[in-house]
């Protein structure tokens, strides 16, 4: 995680993901990402509940990723490799069922 402002990151590893898939409208579905720290890994104490808002369009491709605190936008981001873990993550377990739920849609 980087602060914004700030001159060092920390690099945390998510473990014990759980997904959220809401179609936002014809363009545009929100996967929320629910995670565990990997032990030893500690949350800045600005944040509480840390979460990743990934916004994709409905081919499944990710436009961007957000970390949120309390299902709002906080004042870091996530650094490459997080990014990494989240893609990963989303790639594999999460994208099949977006692409299942939008072709159910049509």
């Amino acid at each position: 995680m980087i602060q914004y402002g700030a001159e060092q990151a920390t690099e945390f590893t998510f473990q014990q993901y759980r997904a959220s898939i809401e179609p936002r409208d014809n363009q545009w579905v929100d996967v929320e990402l629910r995670f565990e720290l990997k032990p030893g890994c500690e949350l800045p104490v600005e944040l509480t509940d840390l979460t990743a808002l990934l916004i994709c369009t409905r081919t499944g491709d990710i436009f961007q990723i957000v970390p949120q605190d309390e299902g709002r936008d906080c004042e870091f981001q996530f650094t490459e490799a997080e990014k990494v873990q989240l893609r990963l993550y989303y790639d594999m377990q999460v994208k099949p069922r977006l692409l299942q739920l939008v072709k159910s849609e049509a």
